[in-house]
């Protein structure tokens, strides 16, 4: 009978990727890429609603917007609608499943009003503080112990 591996369920997760650098493209394909570039998103997936979220959340930053699950799954199917897209994933309960992980990686947060881009802060920003030197950080210091303890 083959012996069971125990299954190591990480704390925490991130993938980086690097792209060529941003060009002249839409909003849309910059938050795709974005969204590559941080492992949101896998490459060749169609199943790309994702982008779709946060383009409508970085849009309603600018007008310091909250919105609830049912604004940005109203948002995001009409903007799938204006580009001639499937309609994979947008049934509500992927909706709040993609809002989870966008939270779960400090891009957004949800207030009592809604859910906005976390403070209303530049993506660069949030970048910076909260993923580069606060997960991202925690992540590699624990590998670090990892290396250090097998010297």
């Amino acid at each position: 009978m083959p012996k069971t591996v125990s299954r190591e369920i990480p704390l925490s997760e991130i993938t980086l990727r690097k792209y060529e650098k941003p060009s002249k493209s839409s909003e849309r394909d910059l938050v795709r890429k974005l969204c590559l570039s941080i492992g949101l998103l896998q490459p060749g997936d169609s199943r790309d609603i994702i982008v779709d979220i946060l383009n409508v959340l970085v849009k309603a930053k600018k007008q310091k917007a909250f919105l609830t699950t049912e604004d940005i799954e109203t948002r995001v199917k009409n903007t799938r609608k204006k580009l001639n897209l499937a309609m994979h994933g947008v049934a509500s309960s992927n909706i709040r499943r993609q809002l989870k992980r966008l939270k779960d990686l400090f891009l957004i947060e949800k207030v009592s009003d809604g859910y906005r881009i976390t403070e209303f802060e530049t993506l660069a920003f949030i970048f910076t503080e909260k993923i580069e030197k606060f997960y991202l950080k925690s992540i590699t210091d624990r590998v670090r112990e990892y290396f250090g303890v097998l010297k």
